[in-house]
């Protein structure tokens, strides 16, 4: 009887041993969760008191009350502890004491005129040489899709002709070329050649030196005449590639149509710009949007811009323009917030039934609408889910926010 008693209380223990080790599993994974998941840096007012309102339970370490108030009451910064419920510590952040800025918000679209810094590689054509043989110099030569060439032999190429040009120089015979992949130069030697049917030398390689679209201006920063606009790069549409922006402006336009989406085919608004005279000047070409100076005013309304952390789940409203020149707010709601990634941070849902009525949700050309929740600018829409046009993805207004202030820096 002794024995099965110490069995019975030696299984006991491994069970309790079994369940523990899964509890404390399962706590690290948790923690790991809520770390990611946490900002690493948090804007607030002057004496704004520090509180996550998606996620109620965490407060700086020790304030043993959600009523704290930030250590200092002028601009600076600070460094904080977040903890579960003001005792157990989560993640150290730096806290920023800033005053809240106010913006111009637009949801108006306007056209985008841009050349890249190179020439920029789109498709490849084989070509037939005197021996009836078809070739291609630029495969032969390792060029991809997406490489942008910037010299050939002696000629600097920013434009189609200089490519054209470079190639006639060169007159079959081999020609350094130096490009750009993935961010880094590389060099490499073409051989020309000729295209009896064209007339001319030739490297069977498709190139394009500009863009042009149209989209959704976000913002105007008013006090540093800056604009913000789109939430994510113009990309090159075959290549896929961010264009490296050489020169860009920005000019007046007007949706004159849509094509509504559809799952697994996303819609677009139809643009034609207004005359020639440009509004803007583009500076950056970047992740998180396309930004430059203002040439004229711009019709808005002025609206404080949230904090990243201000922003939650729930309704919301987006303010974009499907014809015309005029902007409208239609009703959205806020899916899912997130501090984890550095422009992916929301996902939206169209409710309003006029938009999804005019639209379909979310299509190409709607990118940058402003977004907006208890009265403030809380983001921007940046893409379209494609198996779902009704829902899209959004960045903080924060983030466009502080790039728009590094550039007037």
């Amino acid at each position: 009887m002794r024995k099965k008693s110490n069995s019975k209380a030696g299984s006991g223990r491994r069970i309790r041993r079994t369940c523990a080790a899964y509890l404390l599993a399962a706590s690290a994974v948790a923690l790991g969760w809520l770390y990611n998941s946490l900002p690493d840096h948090i804007l607030l007012e002057p004496g704004q008191a520090l509180q996550l309102p998606r996620f109620a339970y965490i407060e700086p370490l020790g304030s043993g009350s959600t009523r704290n108030v930030v250590s200092t009451q002028t601009v600076g910064s600070y460094q904080t502890t977040l903890s579960i419920g003001g005792v157990f510590p989560v993640k150290t952040v730096q806290a920023v004491i800033t005053p809240r800025r106010i913006v111009t918000v637009c949801g108006t679209p306007f056209g985008v005129k841009m050349f890249s810094e190179g020439a920029l590689v789109v498709g490849f054509t084989d070509i037939t040489d005197a021996n009836g043989t078809p070739v291609n110099p630029s495969k032969e030569a390792g060029l991809r899709l997406g490489d942008r060439v910037i010299c050939i032999g002696d000629t600097n190429t920013e434009s189609n002709d200089q490519v054209k040009a470079a190639l006639e120089a060169a007159a079959g015979q081999p020609v350094r070329v130096v490009y750009v992949r993935n961010g880094e130069q590389q060099q490499t030697t073409l051989t020309p050649c000729w295209d009896s049917l064209a007339g001319e030398w030739r490297a069977g390689m498709w190139v394009r030196d500009s863009s042009a679209g149209v989209g959704t201006l976000t913002f105007i920063d008013e006090e540093n005449e800056v604009f913000a606009g789109l939430g994510h790069s113009i990309s090159d549409g075959d290549t896929g590639q961010s264009i490296a922006l050489r020169s860009g402006e920005i000019v007046p336009c007007e949706i004159v149509g849509c094509t509504i989406g559809t799952a697994g085919s996303p819609g677009e608004l139809k643009g034609k710009f207004i005359g020639s005279h440009a509004v803007g000047t583009i500076a950056i070409n970047g992740e998180n949007g396309v930004y430059g100076e203002t040439r004229s005013a711009f019709d808005g309304q002025e609206m404080e811009v949230a904090f990243a952390q201000e922003v939650v789940t729930g309704p919301a409203q987006i303010l974009t323009t499907t014809l015309g020149q005029t902007a409208k707010l239609y009703d959205v709601e806020i899916e899912k917030v997130s501090d984890a990634e550095s422009v992916r941070n929301m996902v939206i849902h169209v409710t309003d039934p006029d938009l999804l009525s005019e639209t379909g949700g979310i299509v190409q050309g709607m990118s940058g609408s402003p977004i907006i929740q208890n009265g403030r600018l809380v983001g921007a829409v940046t893409h379209v889910l494609v198996n779902d046009p009704t829902r899209g993805y959004a960045i903080f207004a924060e983030t466009m926010l502080s790039q728009a202030e590094q550039l007037a820096d």
